[in-house]
């Protein structure tokens, strides 16, 4: 190909580029817009459709524009609703439009946001939005941390640093030597331990079965006055918002035990922390701040985005030690490296996300969140109390939990409230009981979602 061929076929490519661009704004901003006339879940024939677009990779090249097409017209249908005010299944929180505006951004940038040399912009909004969040949250002076892909990996990147700092203590390198002969550390969790902490636990070689697990009481807390023995080789690990009540470990009684004795206090928060952020909830986290790391989900309340787990270390150089890395192409300066504190080398910009996020919300924006979804969520329990439902959990923050009855009479209504599509709302058990959980979770819900859901809750459980 000549050089003007060439010259002509990258101006070419470039046009093709802004048309479709646009053509993405167009659709996904139609897709916003009909969220709220559409049912929350897809159809059946929409799901079916899929099959459109699946098959054999093909031979020749697409146009992009037939691509952008093919998405929204197969993908966009078969989506579930998350992004809109009636999603209420895996606390799960539609994304701010400043944080989406800035994802369609960071794509476009298209930074290795791995090193600041990479990309100066993306390691300093980073380091900012972390600061922010520490601010926030009430955490001390000095805390540190890193934006990661999500709560799962945010429990193995602080669980990481306490493993790091116990076996120092105790004169082992695990980093360069591994687990093979190495002092032996004790875990104790909650039996109401969330599934990602025993995940995150696994990969870094400790177990699941190994942990010791606590009691916890009819609201799924931790009971202080079950705690095993504790020394410098123990991490205790408690949570900030049980994934179905809603309810706190008592941190103000077990954090001081715990320091005493030497251990590492971890926290897995992936979105009770966030209550922090509004005064009327901030008692709720009372005695978190004296913990040692902390782990949560900007996905959910700060509703960010996906890609967006915090991990937060009291002492920044033990999450440091324990995930840097060195080579000799890896340029270094005086600036904080972003990829010292997490488990990736190259990775998206997501910090940039986060600031977004931050920044339009602020303190107010932020409380806001929380004690309007709050306030939803007391709605629910109230309103399906009194139409002769259950309420299993004492709703002290933004998860409802209801039983419409037996067992099988709460499976098929939480079948129908899916297939109907006013609302979505996922199944669980708590203690023994089939219940339906509501998670209240995003900026998007309005008093007239509220009032939508409940009359598709109560349409499905009377059938």
């Amino acid at each position: 190909m000549s050089a003007s061929a060439s010259s002509l076929s990258v101006v070419h490519s470039k046009s093709k580029r802004a048309a479709v661009l646009g053509q993405t704004l167009e659709a996904a901003t139609r897709y916003l817009e009909e969220l709220e006339s559409r049912g929350v879940g897809p159809s059946p024939q929409a799901v079916a459709a899929l099959a459109e677009v699946q098959g054999p990779l093909p031979e020749s090249s697409t146009d992009d524009c037939e691509v952008v097409e093919l998405l929204d017209k197969h993908g966009s249908p078969a989506t579930v609703g998350m992004a809109g005010g009636r999603f209420f299944g895996f606390v799960i929180g539609g994304t701010v439009p400043a944080a989406l505006a800035a994802s369609w951004l960071v794509s476009t940038w298209d930074q290795n946001a791995g090193l600041w040399v990479t990309s100066p912009a993306a390691a300093a909004l980073e380091e900012t939005a972390l600061e922010w969040v520490r601010e926030m949250l009430g955490l001390p002076a000095g805390t540190g941390g890193a934006v990661v892909t999500g709560a799962t990996v945010a429990n193995f990147t602080a669980l990481a640093a306490a493993r790091h700092s116990l076996l120092e203590k105790a004169g082992w390198d695990v980093e360069n030597d591994g687990l093979f002969g190495a002092p032996e550390l004790r875990v104790v969790v909650s039996e109401e331990a969330h599934p990602s902490l025993l995940k995150s636990l696994a990969m870094l070689g400790l177990g699941k079965n190994r942990v010791i697990r606590v009691p916890v009481d009819g609201q799924g807390r931790m009971r202080a006055d079950a705690l095993p023995h504790m020394d410098e080789r123990t991490m205790v690990c408690i949570q900030a918002g049980n994934v179905n009540t809603g309810a706190f470990d008592p941190a103000a009684a077990i954090c001081p035990e715990a320091r005493a004795a030497g251990a590492w206090i971890h926290v897995d928060g992936a979105f009770g922390l966030w209550a922090a952020a509004a005064p009327d909830y901030r008692p709720l986290v009372h005695g978190f701040e004296l913990a040692d790391s902390w782990a949560t989900d900007a996905h959910k309340w700060p509703n960010i985005g996906y890609d967006c787990g915090l991990a937060l270390v009291r002492e920044p150089e033990t999450l440091r030690a324990a995930m840097g890395m060195r080579a000799a192409y890896l340029g270094r300066g005086d600036r904080r490296e972003p990829s010292d504190y997490t488990p990736e080398l190259s990775r998206r910009a997501r910090g940039v996300e986060l600031w977004a996020g931050l920044r339009s919300l602020g303190r107010e924006g932020m409380a806001g969140i929380v004690e309007r979804t709050c306030a939803h969520a007391r709605r629910f329990a109230v309103e399906l109390r009194a139409a002769g439902y259950e309420i299993l959990n004492d709703v002290v923050l933004n998860q409802v939990l209801v039983s419409f009855g037996s067992p099988e009479k709460t499976r098929r209504t939480i079948e129908r409230i899916q297939a109907d599509g006013g609302c979505w709302c996922g199944p669980t058990v708590w203690q023994g009981k089939t219940a339906m959980r509501i998670s209240v979770s995003s900026w998007a819900t309005t008093d007239e979602d509220v009032e939508r859901s409940i009359a598709a809750m109560r349409r499905a459980a009377e059938n």
